[in-house]
C-alpha cells in the first residue's frame, strides 16, 4: 500500500471463524494486564512488561494515534463482541502489510490466533487491497510458527530481520500468505 492510502475506518467490527474482532475501549482497559502482562508475551512480542493498568492506557493511547494516522489498527479478539482474549493487529508499511497478534494465557489452546489471522487478512484483502500479508515471527516461537503454519501461511525466502528488543537480539523469519 502506498503511504497515501486512506487512514483506517474511525470503527471497526469484524466477524467470522466464531469471533468478533472489535476496536479496544476504555472499558477493556481493566481486562487488559491480565491477557498482556505474561512471561511469554513479555519475551515474544514488543508489548512492555510488566504490563499494569497504565499500560493498558498507554496501549489504547497509541492504539489511537496508529489508526487516526492510517499506520495500524490493534482490535480486541472476541468470541462475541464482549470480553476481550487477545488482540490481532494490522500494520500498514511501504514495505508491505504485517499481522501480528497476542493472546491472554487463559485463553490459549482455541486456535484463537489462528481465526484471529485470517479474519484480519482477509479484511486487508478485501477491505485494503492488499495483494500479501505477512507475519514476522522468530523461529523458535514454536506457538507462533504453528499459528502461521495453521493460518496458510508459508515461509519466504526473504532475508531475516535482525534488531534487538528489550535487551535481547532476536532474527524474524516472514511468513507470507497472499490474496487468493
Amino acid at each position: 500500500m502506498s503511504s497515501t492510502a486512506s487512514p483506517f475506518p474511525e470503527r471497526v467490527r469484524l466477524t467470522g471463524e466464531g469471533l468478533v474482532l472489535r476496536d479496544w475501549t476504555e472499558a477493556d482497559v481493566p481486562a487488559m494486564p491480565a491477557l498482556f502482562d505474561h512471561p511469554d508475551i513479555a519475551y515474544w512480542t514488543p508489548i512492555v512488561s510488566p504490563f499494569d493498568e497504565e499500560a493498558a492506557w498507554a496501549r489504547l493511547d497509541r492504539d489511537r494515534h496508529l489508526r487516526a494516522n492510517g499506520t495500524a489498527m490493534l482490535l480486541a479478539v472476541t468470541v462475541d463482541g464482549g470480553a476481550p482474549l487477545g488482540e490481532v493487529m494490522l500494520r500498514r508499511a511501504p514495505e508491505g502489510t504485517e499481522l501480528g497478534y497476542a493472546i491472554g494465557p487463559a485463553h490459549r489452546g482455541q486456535a484463537l490466533a489462528v481465526r484471529a489471522v485470517r479474519v484480519m487478512a482477509a479484511y486487508a484483502f478485501e477491505e485494503l487491497g492488499a495483494d500479501r500479508v505477512v507475519l514476522e515471527l522468530e523461529a523458535e516461537n514454536a506457538a507462533s510458527v504453528a499459528v502461521a503454519t495453521k493460518a496458510g501461511f508459508r515461509l519466504l525466502d526473504v532475508p531475516l530481520i535482525r534488531g534487538e528488543e528489550k535487551g535481547r537480539p532476536f532474527a524474524l523469519q516472514t511468513w507470507g500468505l497472499d490474496r487468493g
